[in-house]
Protein backbone atom coordinates (compact mmCIF):
# COMPACT_ATOMS: atom_id res chain seq x y z
CA UNK A 1 0.00 0.00 0.00
CA UNK A 2 1.51 3.38 -1.27
CA UNK A 3 0.22 6.30 -1.59
CA UNK A 4 -2.82 8.05 -0.13
CA UNK A 5 -5.64 6.36 -0.71
CA UNK A 6 -8.91 7.52 -2.53
CA UNK A 7 -10.84 7.50 0.60
CA UNK A 8 -7.66 9.96 2.64
CA UNK A 9 -8.38 12.30 -0.76
CA UNK A 10 -12.64 12.54 -0.27
CA UNK A 11 -12.14 12.79 3.83
CA UNK A 12 -9.62 15.91 3.47
CA UNK A 13 -11.91 17.36 0.53
CA UNK A 14 -14.20 17.37 2.66
CA UNK A 15 -12.54 19.12 5.48
CA UNK A 16 -11.29 21.40 2.91
CA UNK A 17 -14.94 22.15 2.28
CA UNK A 18 -16.24 22.66 5.95
CA UNK A 19 -12.87 25.25 6.15
CA UNK A 20 -11.83 23.57 9.00
CA UNK A 21 -7.51 23.12 8.49
CA UNK A 22 -6.64 21.31 11.87
CA UNK A 23 -8.92 18.27 10.71
CA UNK A 24 -7.84 18.27 7.02
CA UNK A 25 -4.38 18.31 8.61
CA UNK A 26 -5.15 15.49 11.05
CA UNK A 27 -6.45 13.24 8.06
CA UNK A 28 -3.08 14.34 5.99
CA UNK A 29 -1.09 13.18 8.75
CA UNK A 30 -3.11 9.94 9.29
CA UNK A 31 -3.44 8.49 6.07
CA UNK A 32 -3.21 5.01 4.74
CA UNK A 33 0.68 5.44 3.55
CA UNK A 34 2.67 3.02 5.22
CA UNK A 35 5.17 5.56 7.14
CA UNK A 36 5.14 7.89 9.80
CA UNK A 37 3.38 11.18 9.62
CA UNK A 38 4.85 13.51 7.66
CA UNK A 39 7.07 16.66 9.58
CA UNK A 40 4.86 19.41 7.83
CA UNK A 41 1.78 17.81 9.16
CA UNK A 42 3.31 17.81 12.52
CA UNK A 43 4.93 20.77 13.02
CA UNK A 44 1.81 22.55 11.86
CA UNK A 45 -0.70 20.42 14.26
CA UNK A 46 1.98 21.65 17.30
CA UNK A 47 1.62 25.42 15.65
CA UNK A 48 -1.93 25.20 16.24
CA UNK A 49 -1.56 23.91 19.94
CA UNK A 50 0.50 27.38 20.61
CA UNK A 51 -2.31 29.52 19.29
CA UNK A 52 -5.28 31.07 21.58
CA UNK A 53 -8.34 30.59 18.75
CA UNK A 54 -7.26 26.84 18.87
CA UNK A 55 -9.98 24.64 19.82
CA UNK A 56 -7.96 21.92 21.50
CA UNK A 57 -10.55 19.55 22.35
CA UNK A 58 -11.94 19.64 18.42
CA UNK A 59 -8.51 18.73 17.71
CA UNK A 60 -7.83 15.64 20.01
CA UNK A 61 -11.90 14.55 19.09
CA UNK A 62 -10.54 14.69 15.31
CA UNK A 63 -7.55 12.19 16.31
CA UNK A 64 -9.85 10.05 18.42
CA UNK A 65 -12.14 9.61 15.63
CA UNK A 66 -9.43 8.76 13.14
CA UNK A 67 -8.66 5.88 15.92
CA UNK A 68 -11.87 4.50 15.02
CA UNK A 69 -10.30 3.35 11.68
CA UNK A 70 -10.49 0.00 10.85
CA UNK A 71 -7.18 0.19 9.21
CA UNK A 72 -4.32 -0.66 11.57
CA UNK A 73 -1.89 2.07 9.31
CA UNK A 74 -4.51 5.12 10.52
CA UNK A 75 -5.17 4.01 13.89
CA UNK A 76 -1.00 3.45 14.41
CA UNK A 77 -0.53 6.94 12.92
CA UNK A 78 -3.36 8.44 14.84
CA UNK A 79 -1.54 7.58 18.42
CA UNK A 80 1.64 8.31 17.10
CA UNK A 81 0.40 12.20 15.79
CA UNK A 82 -1.36 11.95 19.45
CA UNK A 83 1.72 10.84 21.08
CA UNK A 84 4.31 13.97 19.34
CA UNK A 85 1.55 16.61 20.50
CA UNK A 86 1.82 15.45 24.12
CA UNK A 87 5.62 15.49 23.99
CA UNK A 88 6.42 18.14 21.78
CA UNK A 89 3.14 20.80 21.83
CA UNK A 90 1.72 23.25 24.34
CA UNK A 91 0.86 21.21 27.52
CA UNK A 92 -2.55 22.61 27.31
CA UNK A 93 -2.46 19.58 25.25
CA UNK A 94 -2.00 17.61 27.80
CA UNK A 95 -4.12 19.16 30.09
CA UNK A 96 -7.35 18.42 27.81
CA UNK A 97 -6.07 14.80 27.63
CA UNK A 98 -5.63 14.13 31.13
CA UNK A 99 -9.24 15.54 32.56
CA UNK A 100 -11.02 13.28 30.16
CA UNK A 101 -12.05 10.25 31.77
CA UNK A 102 -11.30 7.94 29.22
CA UNK A 103 -8.80 8.09 25.77
CA UNK A 104 -8.01 5.50 23.45
CA UNK A 105 -10.05 2.09 24.31
CA UNK A 106 -8.61 0.15 21.75
CA UNK A 107 -7.39 -2.60 24.23
CA UNK A 108 -9.55 -5.19 21.40
CA UNK A 109 -8.80 -3.88 18.31
CA UNK A 110 -7.90 -6.07 15.52
CA UNK A 111 -6.91 -5.65 11.58
CA UNK A 112 -7.75 -8.83 9.86
CA UNK A 113 -7.40 -7.47 6.71
CA UNK A 114 -4.15 -9.09 6.49
CA UNK A 115 -1.02 -10.58 8.52
CA UNK A 116 0.61 -7.15 8.79
CA UNK A 117 -2.51 -6.11 10.13
CA UNK A 118 -2.42 -9.03 12.88
CA UNK A 119 0.85 -8.04 14.19
CA UNK A 120 0.79 -4.24 14.16
CA UNK A 121 -2.89 -4.82 16.29
CA UNK A 122 -0.72 -6.17 19.05
CA UNK A 123 1.74 -3.17 19.01
CA UNK A 124 -1.47 -0.77 19.00
CA UNK A 125 -2.84 -2.14 22.14
CA UNK A 126 0.42 -1.43 23.51
CA UNK A 127 0.86 1.66 22.82
CA UNK A 128 -2.28 3.17 23.82
CA UNK A 129 -2.17 1.62 26.79
CA UNK A 130 0.94 3.72 27.29
CA UNK A 131 -0.78 6.78 26.06
CA UNK A 132 -3.99 6.62 28.99
CA UNK A 133 -1.33 6.05 31.33
CA UNK A 134 0.59 9.00 30.35
CA UNK A 135 -2.44 10.99 30.66
CA UNK A 136 -3.21 9.72 33.77
CA UNK A 137 0.29 10.22 35.43
CA UNK A 138 -0.20 13.87 34.61
CA UNK A 139 -3.48 14.20 35.69
CA UNK A 140 -2.20 12.74 39.52
CA UNK A 141 0.68 14.89 39.73
CA UNK A 142 -0.36 18.14 37.53
CA UNK A 143 3.53 17.68 35.57
CA UNK A 144 4.57 15.81 33.18
CA UNK A 145 7.70 13.52 33.85
CA UNK A 146 9.78 13.92 30.63
CA UNK A 147 9.54 17.53 31.28
CA UNK A 148 10.31 18.43 34.85
CA UNK A 149 13.66 19.78 35.71
CA UNK A 150 16.21 17.45 37.17
CA UNK A 151 19.88 18.33 38.35
CA UNK A 152 20.42 18.12 42.53
CA UNK A 153 17.75 21.30 42.62
CA UNK A 154 15.11 19.37 40.72
CA UNK A 155 11.62 18.42 41.28
CA UNK A 156 12.46 14.68 42.19
CA UNK A 157 15.78 15.55 44.16
CA UNK A 158 13.72 18.37 46.56
CA UNK A 159 10.78 16.78 47.00
CA UNK A 160 9.75 15.79 50.34
CA UNK A 161 9.67 12.54 52.08
CA UNK A 162 5.96 11.63 51.84
CA UNK A 163 5.55 13.06 48.11
CA UNK A 164 8.47 11.16 46.92
CA UNK A 165 7.07 7.63 48.50
CA UNK A 166 3.57 8.38 46.75
CA UNK A 167 5.25 10.17 43.66
CA UNK A 168 7.67 7.54 42.75
CA UNK A 169 5.07 4.58 42.36
CA UNK A 170 3.34 6.80 39.57
CA UNK A 171 6.61 7.20 37.36
CA UNK A 172 6.63 3.25 37.61
CA UNK A 173 3.67 2.39 36.79
CA UNK A 174 4.08 5.21 33.49
CA UNK A 175 7.40 3.39 32.81
CA UNK A 176 5.99 -0.36 33.01
CA UNK A 177 3.44 0.69 30.31
CA UNK A 178 6.10 1.67 28.21
CA UNK A 179 8.64 -1.20 28.70
CA UNK A 180 5.42 -3.54 27.93
CA UNK A 181 5.57 -2.11 24.39
CA UNK A 182 8.43 -5.12 24.10
CA UNK A 183 9.62 -4.90 20.46
CA UNK A 184 11.97 -6.40 18.72
CA UNK A 185 14.72 -5.40 16.13
CA UNK A 186 13.19 -8.16 13.95
CA UNK A 187 9.72 -6.47 14.53
CA UNK A 188 10.68 -3.09 13.39
CA UNK A 189 9.67 -3.43 9.61
CA UNK A 190 7.80 -0.81 8.80
CA UNK A 191 8.17 3.20 9.03
CA UNK A 192 4.85 3.61 11.45
CA UNK A 193 6.35 1.52 13.99
CA UNK A 194 9.66 2.79 13.92
CA UNK A 195 8.06 6.32 14.28
CA UNK A 196 6.27 5.19 17.70
CA UNK A 197 9.46 3.46 18.34
CA UNK A 198 11.45 6.59 18.21
CA UNK A 199 9.04 8.51 20.23
CA UNK A 200 9.18 5.47 23.28
CA UNK A 201 12.87 5.86 22.72
CA UNK A 202 13.09 9.64 23.90
CA UNK A 203 10.26 8.97 26.73
CA UNK A 204 11.98 6.33 28.51
CA UNK A 205 15.31 8.30 28.63
CA UNK A 206 13.93 11.36 30.60
CA UNK A 207 11.63 9.35 32.32
CA UNK A 208 13.85 7.17 33.41
CA UNK A 209 16.07 10.40 34.21
CA UNK A 210 13.42 11.32 36.75
CA UNK A 211 12.75 8.08 38.35
CA UNK A 212 16.77 7.49 38.97
CA UNK A 213 16.45 11.15 40.81
CA UNK A 214 13.35 10.12 42.69
CA UNK A 215 15.34 6.69 43.96
CA UNK A 216 18.27 8.62 44.62
CA UNK A 217 16.27 11.17 47.04
CA UNK A 218 14.89 7.82 48.39
CA UNK A 219 17.98 6.36 49.60
CA UNK A 220 18.97 9.66 50.79
CA UNK A 221 16.71 9.94 53.31
CA UNK A 222 15.93 6.64 53.66
CA UNK A 223 17.98 5.51 57.28
CA UNK A 224 15.95 8.96 58.78
CA UNK A 225 12.21 7.19 57.65
CA UNK A 226 9.80 5.87 59.71
CA UNK A 227 9.15 2.02 60.06
CA UNK A 228 6.52 1.97 57.51
CA UNK A 229 8.04 4.70 55.38
CA UNK A 230 11.36 2.35 55.40
CA UNK A 231 9.28 -0.42 53.93
CA UNK A 232 7.58 1.12 51.77
CA UNK A 233 10.77 2.95 50.59
CA UNK A 234 12.60 -0.68 50.39
CA UNK A 235 9.91 -2.04 47.75
CA UNK A 236 10.52 0.54 45.74
CA UNK A 237 14.16 0.14 45.32
CA UNK A 238 13.57 -3.30 44.49
CA UNK A 239 11.40 -2.51 41.70
CA UNK A 240 13.56 0.03 40.62
CA UNK A 241 16.49 -2.74 40.34
CA UNK A 242 14.26 -5.04 37.88
CA UNK A 243 13.44 -1.69 35.71
CA UNK A 244 16.87 -0.75 35.25
CA UNK A 245 17.19 -4.20 33.91
CA UNK A 246 14.13 -4.08 31.79
CA UNK A 247 15.55 -0.39 30.62
CA UNK A 248 18.93 -1.70 29.53
CA UNK A 249 17.36 -4.27 27.12
CA UNK A 250 15.30 -1.86 25.81
CA UNK A 251 18.20 0.41 25.04
CA UNK A 252 19.60 -2.49 23.67
CA UNK A 253 17.09 -2.69 21.02
CA UNK A 254 17.33 0.91 20.08
CA UNK A 255 21.14 0.39 19.58
CA UNK A 256 20.51 -2.51 17.13
CA UNK A 257 17.83 -0.97 14.89
CA UNK A 258 20.74 1.99 14.26
CA UNK A 259 20.32 4.52 16.91
CA UNK A 260 23.63 6.28 17.55
CA UNK A 261 25.98 4.74 20.21
CA UNK A 262 26.28 8.39 21.37
CA UNK A 263 22.28 8.66 22.14
CA UNK A 264 22.13 5.79 24.17
CA UNK A 265 23.06 6.24 27.67
CA UNK A 266 25.10 4.30 29.91
CA UNK A 267 23.80 2.67 33.22
CA UNK A 268 25.78 2.22 36.29
CA UNK A 269 23.54 0.00 39.08
CA UNK A 270 24.25 0.08 42.51
CA UNK A 271 26.27 -2.20 44.33
CA UNK A 272 24.48 -5.23 45.78
CA UNK A 273 25.15 -4.21 49.13
CA UNK A 274 23.48 -1.01 49.32
CA UNK A 275 20.32 -3.58 49.28
CA UNK A 276 21.81 -5.82 52.20
CA UNK A 277 22.24 -2.46 54.29
CA UNK A 278 18.72 -1.83 53.23
CA UNK A 279 17.16 -4.58 54.70
CA UNK A 280 19.29 -4.71 57.46
CA UNK A 281 18.13 -1.18 58.42
CA UNK A 282 14.30 -2.05 58.23
CA UNK A 283 14.96 -5.59 60.16
CA UNK A 284 16.62 -3.32 63.10
CA UNK A 285 13.54 -1.32 63.40
CA UNK A 286 11.09 -4.34 63.31
CA UNK A 287 13.12 -5.55 65.82
CA UNK A 288 14.95 -8.16 64.50
CA UNK A 289 18.40 -9.66 64.86
CA UNK A 290 21.53 -8.52 62.35
CA UNK A 291 24.69 -8.50 61.75
CA UNK A 292 26.60 -5.68 63.47
CA UNK A 293 27.13 -3.13 60.98
CA UNK A 294 28.83 0.48 61.82
CA UNK A 295 27.15 3.95 60.76
CA UNK A 296 30.90 4.09 58.91
CA UNK A 297 30.72 1.34 56.44
CA UNK A 298 26.54 2.08 55.93
CA UNK A 299 27.63 5.28 54.86
CA UNK A 300 29.90 4.36 52.41
CA UNK A 301 27.56 1.93 51.04
CA UNK A 302 24.89 4.63 50.86
CA UNK A 303 27.46 7.17 49.27
CA UNK A 304 29.24 4.47 46.63
CA UNK A 305 25.42 3.31 45.44
CA UNK A 306 24.62 7.40 45.76
CA UNK A 307 27.51 7.59 43.36
CA UNK A 308 26.76 5.29 40.62
CA UNK A 309 22.82 6.38 40.19
CA UNK A 310 24.41 10.11 40.03
CA UNK A 311 26.74 9.19 37.41
CA UNK A 312 23.75 6.84 35.26
CA UNK A 313 21.11 10.42 35.77
CA UNK A 314 24.72 12.38 34.73
CA UNK A 315 24.76 10.23 31.34
CA UNK A 316 21.05 10.28 30.64
CA UNK A 317 21.30 14.39 30.94
CA UNK A 318 24.04 14.17 28.23
CA UNK A 319 21.61 12.08 26.03
CA UNK A 320 19.05 14.97 26.65
CA UNK A 321 21.33 17.82 25.81
CA UNK A 322 22.68 16.31 23.00
CA UNK A 323 19.32 15.70 21.43
CA UNK A 324 17.99 19.05 22.41
CA UNK A 325 21.22 20.53 20.55
CA UNK A 326 20.88 18.35 17.09
CA UNK A 327 17.24 19.56 17.32
CA UNK A 328 18.53 23.12 17.61
CA UNK A 329 21.12 22.44 14.51
CA UNK A 330 18.23 21.05 12.54
CA UNK A 331 16.13 23.88 12.89
CA UNK A 332 19.23 26.33 12.26
CA UNK A 333 20.05 24.10 8.98
CA UNK A 334 16.55 24.30 7.98
CA UNK A 335 16.06 28.21 8.50
CA UNK A 336 19.61 28.50 6.53
CA UNK A 337 17.93 26.95 3.61
CA UNK A 338 14.43 28.78 4.02
CA UNK A 339 16.75 31.78 3.55
CA UNK A 340 18.78 30.68 0.72
CA UNK A 341 15.63 29.77 -1.18
CA UNK A 342 14.09 33.06 -0.52
CA UNK A 343 16.83 34.77 -1.58
CA UNK A 344 17.51 32.98 -5.13
CA UNK A 345 14.02 33.75 -5.85
CA UNK A 346 14.65 36.87 -5.30
CA UNK A 347 17.64 36.89 -7.70
CA UNK A 348 15.53 35.57 -10.41
CA UNK A 349 13.04 38.99 -10.30
CA UNK A 350 14.16 41.03 -12.61
CA UNK A 351 14.85 44.72 -11.67
CA UNK A 352 15.07 46.59 -15.09
CA UNK A 353 11.86 48.90 -15.82
CA UNK A 354 9.04 47.20 -17.43
CA UNK A 355 6.50 49.31 -19.45
CA UNK A 356 3.88 48.77 -21.50
CA UNK A 357 1.21 50.03 -24.19
CA UNK A 358 -1.55 48.74 -22.95
CA UNK A 359 -0.80 49.77 -18.84
CA UNK A 360 -0.23 53.30 -17.64
CA UNK A 361 1.86 52.23 -15.08
CA UNK A 362 6.01 51.89 -15.08
CA UNK A 363 8.09 50.50 -12.89
CA UNK A 364 11.41 52.16 -12.92
CA UNK A 365 14.32 52.28 -10.13
CA UNK A 366 12.34 50.32 -7.76
CA UNK A 367 9.83 53.60 -7.74
CA UNK A 368 6.19 53.31 -9.71
CA UNK A 369 5.74 55.77 -12.57
CA UNK A 370 2.09 57.02 -13.48
CA UNK A 371 0.89 58.39 -16.23
CA UNK A 372 -2.94 59.82 -16.70
CA UNK A 373 -5.24 57.31 -18.38
CA UNK A 374 -6.38 58.61 -21.93
CA UNK A 375 -10.52 59.11 -22.04
CA UNK A 376 -11.87 57.82 -24.93
CA UNK A 377 -15.00 59.59 -24.53
CA UNK A 378 -13.53 62.85 -23.58
CA UNK A 379 -13.99 65.84 -25.76
CA UNK A 380 -10.50 66.86 -27.21
CA UNK A 381 -9.61 70.33 -25.51
CA UNK A 382 -6.28 72.31 -25.04
CA UNK A 383 -3.71 72.30 -21.62
CA UNK A 384 -5.09 75.90 -20.46
CA UNK A 385 -8.86 74.53 -20.53
CA UNK A 386 -8.16 71.85 -18.15
CA UNK A 387 -7.25 74.66 -15.29
CA UNK A 388 -10.02 76.79 -16.15
CA UNK A 389 -12.29 73.58 -15.81
CA UNK A 390 -13.54 74.26 -12.25
CA UNK A 391 -14.37 77.97 -12.88
CA UNK A 392 -16.57 77.44 -15.90
CA UNK A 393 -18.50 74.53 -14.07
CA UNK A 394 -19.03 77.72 -11.36
CA UNK A 395 -19.69 80.51 -14.01
CA UNK A 396 -22.48 77.77 -15.75
CA UNK A 397 -24.62 77.70 -12.81
CA UNK A 398 -27.91 79.52 -13.08
CA UNK A 399 -28.68 81.85 -10.33
CA UNK A 400 -32.00 81.75 -9.25
CA UNK A 401 -34.20 84.43 -10.46
CA UNK A 402 -38.08 84.81 -9.31
CA UNK A 403 -40.87 84.64 -11.99
CA UNK A 404 -42.08 88.36 -10.80
CA UNK A 405 -44.94 89.98 -13.42
CA UNK A 406 -44.86 93.93 -12.88
CA UNK A 407 -48.39 94.63 -11.00
CA UNK A 408 -48.88 98.26 -11.27
CA UNK A 409 -47.05 100.97 -12.54
CA UNK A 410 -47.14 103.19 -9.59
CA UNK A 411 -44.94 103.17 -6.93
CA UNK A 412 -44.95 100.53 -4.55
CA UNK A 413 -44.45 100.70 -0.94
CA UNK A 414 -40.67 98.92 -0.19
CA UNK A 415 -41.72 98.33 3.71
CA UNK A 416 -39.28 95.65 4.51
CA UNK A 417 -38.81 93.93 1.83
CA UNK A 418 -36.72 96.60 -0.77
CA UNK A 419 -37.13 94.61 -4.10
CA UNK A 420 -34.43 93.70 -6.70
CA UNK A 421 -31.35 95.49 -7.54
CA UNK A 422 -30.30 95.88 -10.53
CA UNK A 423 -28.75 93.02 -11.52
CA UNK A 424 -32.42 90.61 -10.97
CA UNK A 425 -30.96 89.55 -7.28
CA UNK A 426 -33.34 89.99 -4.45
CA UNK A 427 -32.40 91.98 -1.83
CA UNK A 428 -32.22 91.75 1.74
CA UNK A 429 -35.12 92.96 3.97
CA UNK A 430 -34.64 96.11 5.35
CA UNK A 431 -36.54 97.53 8.14
CA UNK A 432 -37.89 101.78 8.01
CA UNK A 433 -38.60 104.11 10.46
CA UNK A 434 -41.93 105.89 10.95
CA UNK A 435 -39.45 108.72 10.38
CA UNK A 436 -37.94 108.16 6.82
CA UNK A 437 -39.52 107.97 3.44
CA UNK A 438 -40.63 104.89 2.15
CA UNK A 439 -38.03 103.13 0.12
CA UNK A 440 -39.81 102.61 -4.23
CA UNK A 441 -38.11 99.61 -5.32
CA UNK A 442 -38.44 99.72 -8.98
CA UNK A 443 -38.24 96.66 -10.85
CA UNK A 444 -36.47 96.95 -13.91
CA UNK A 445 -37.92 95.40 -16.87
CA UNK A 446 -34.93 94.27 -18.53
CA UNK A 447 -34.20 91.72 -16.35
CA UNK A 448 -37.67 89.78 -15.99
CA UNK A 449 -38.21 86.45 -17.37
CA UNK A 450 -41.40 87.21 -19.31
CA UNK A 451 -43.64 84.80 -20.77
CA UNK A 452 -42.18 84.49 -23.80
CA UNK A 453 -39.69 81.98 -23.71
CA UNK A 454 -37.91 83.37 -26.71
CA UNK A 455 -37.24 86.92 -24.13
CA UNK A 456 -36.65 84.20 -21.81
CA UNK A 457 -33.84 82.48 -22.77
CA UNK A 458 -32.02 85.48 -24.08
CA UNK A 459 -32.39 87.22 -20.92
CA UNK A 460 -30.68 84.53 -19.24
CA UNK A 461 -28.31 84.11 -21.90
CA UNK A 462 -27.31 87.16 -20.97
CA UNK A 463 -27.15 87.11 -17.12
CA UNK A 464 -25.16 83.59 -17.42
CA UNK A 465 -22.64 85.86 -19.58
CA UNK A 466 -22.62 83.17 -22.12
CA UNK A 467 -20.54 85.05 -25.43
CA UNK A 468 -19.59 88.17 -23.80
CA UNK A 469 -16.43 86.69 -21.44
CA UNK A 470 -18.95 88.24 -18.41
CA UNK A 471 -19.90 86.22 -15.21
CA UNK A 472 -22.45 86.96 -12.96
CA UNK A 473 -21.99 86.69 -9.20
CA UNK A 474 -24.22 84.67 -7.22
CA UNK A 475 -26.67 86.47 -5.12
CA UNK A 476 -24.33 86.98 -1.43
CA UNK A 477 -26.87 86.56 1.77
CA UNK A 478 -25.55 88.97 4.03
CA UNK A 479 -26.03 90.91 7.17
CA UNK A 480 -28.25 93.77 6.47
CA UNK A 481 -26.32 97.23 5.33
CA UNK A 482 -24.28 98.16 2.74
CA UNK A 483 -24.42 95.45 -0.61
CA UNK A 484 -21.07 95.49 -2.51
CA UNK A 485 -22.33 94.72 -6.44
CA UNK A 486 -19.80 94.75 -9.29
CA UNK A 487 -21.30 94.78 -12.65
CA UNK A 488 -20.24 96.87 -16.29
CA UNK A 489 -18.42 100.11 -16.74
CA UNK A 490 -21.29 102.32 -15.85
CA UNK A 491 -22.11 100.84 -12.19
CA UNK A 492 -22.33 103.06 -9.69
CA UNK A 493 -21.99 101.86 -6.23
CA UNK A 494 -25.28 102.24 -4.15
CA UNK A 495 -26.18 102.95 -0.50
CA UNK A 496 -28.57 100.60 0.89
CA UNK A 497 -30.45 102.71 3.43
CA UNK A 498 -29.91 102.22 7.29
CA UNK A 499 -32.43 101.25 10.06
CA UNK A 500 -32.60 103.78 12.61
CA UNK A 501 -34.45 102.52 15.98
CA UNK A 502 -36.11 105.01 18.62
CA UNK A 503 -36.30 101.74 20.87
CA UNK A 504 -32.82 101.01 22.76
CA UNK A 505 -30.77 98.51 20.78
CA UNK A 506 -31.02 95.07 21.31
CA UNK A 507 -28.53 92.36 20.58
CA UNK A 508 -30.85 90.04 18.06
CA UNK A 509 -30.26 85.92 18.97
CA UNK A 510 -28.33 84.22 16.05
CA UNK A 511 -30.85 82.64 13.85
CA UNK A 512 -31.37 82.58 10.35
CA UNK A 513 -34.59 84.96 10.32
CA UNK A 514 -34.43 89.05 10.37
CA UNK A 515 -34.76 90.30 14.22
CA UNK A 516 -37.41 92.67 13.65
CA UNK A 517 -40.57 92.23 11.24
CA UNK A 518 -43.10 95.03 10.58
CA UNK A 519 -46.52 94.35 10.98
CA UNK A 520 -49.26 95.39 8.92
CA UNK A 521 -52.83 95.11 7.66
CA UNK A 522 -53.51 93.45 4.37
CA UNK A 523 -56.74 94.43 2.73
CA UNK A 524 -58.87 92.49 0.11
CA UNK A 525 -61.60 94.34 -2.25
CA UNK A 526 -64.68 93.15 -2.81
CA UNK A 527 -64.76 90.38 -6.24
CA UNK A 528 -66.08 93.01 -8.57
CA UNK A 529 -67.97 92.31 -11.76
CA UNK A 530 -66.29 92.74 -15.41
CA UNK A 531 -68.41 92.01 -17.81
CA UNK A 532 -70.49 89.43 -15.91
CA UNK A 533 -67.80 88.07 -14.35
CA UNK A 534 -66.47 88.39 -10.83
CA UNK A 535 -62.66 89.38 -10.42
CA UNK A 536 -60.93 89.80 -7.16
CA UNK A 537 -59.10 92.74 -6.76
CA UNK A 538 -54.58 92.96 -5.62
CA UNK A 539 -54.99 93.51 -2.23
CA UNK A 540 -53.43 96.40 -0.77
CA UNK A 541 -50.50 95.87 2.06
CA UNK A 542 -50.68 98.72 4.72
CA UNK A 543 -47.95 98.83 6.94
CA UNK A 544 -48.16 100.08 10.56
CA UNK A 545 -45.18 100.61 13.44
CA UNK A 546 -42.95 97.47 13.36
CA UNK A 547 -42.29 95.47 16.27
CA UNK A 548 -39.89 93.35 17.65
CA UNK A 549 -40.39 89.65 16.98
CA UNK A 550 -39.76 87.26 19.77
CA UNK A 551 -36.41 84.40 19.57
CA UNK A 552 -39.45 81.58 18.61
CA UNK A 553 -40.65 82.32 15.18
CA UNK A 554 -43.65 80.24 16.02
CA UNK A 555 -44.80 81.87 19.19
CA UNK A 556 -47.46 84.58 19.34
CA UNK A 557 -46.54 88.21 18.00
CA UNK A 558 -47.61 91.09 20.30
CA UNK A 559 -48.96 94.25 18.96
CA UNK A 560 -51.09 95.28 16.45
CA UNK A 561 -52.77 92.43 14.69
CA UNK A 562 -53.50 91.59 11.00
CA UNK A 563 -56.84 93.53 9.99
CA UNK A 564 -59.26 93.18 7.25
CA UNK A 565 -60.76 95.62 5.50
Amino acid sequence: MSGQSLTDRITAAQHSVTGSAVSKTVCKATTHEVMGPKKKHLDYLIQCTNEMNVNIPQLADSLFERTTNSSWVVVFKSLITTHHLMVYGNERFIQYLASRNTLFNLSNFLDKSGLQGYDMSTFIRRYSRYLNEKAVSYRQVAFDFTKVKRGADGVMRTMNTEKLLKTVPIIQNQMDALLDFNVNSNELTNGVINAAFMLLFKDAIRLFAAYNEGIINLLEKYFDMKKNQCKEGLDIYKKFLTRMTRISEFLKVAEQVGIDRGDIPDLSQAPSSLLDALEQHLASLEGKKIKDSTAASRATTLSNAVSSLASTGLSLTKVDEREKQAALEEEQARLKALKEQRLKELAKKPHTSLTTAASPVSTAAGSIMTTPAVDIFSTPSSSNSTSKLPNDLLDLQPTFHPSVHPISTGPQVGGTWGGFDELGGLLKPTVTSQNQNLLVAKLPPNKLVSDDLDSSLANLVGNLGIGNGTTKNDVNWTQPGEKKLTGGSNWQPKVAPTTAWNAPTIAPPVMAYPATTPTGMMGYGMPTQVGGVPVMTQPTLIYSQPIMRPPNPFGPVSGAQIQFM
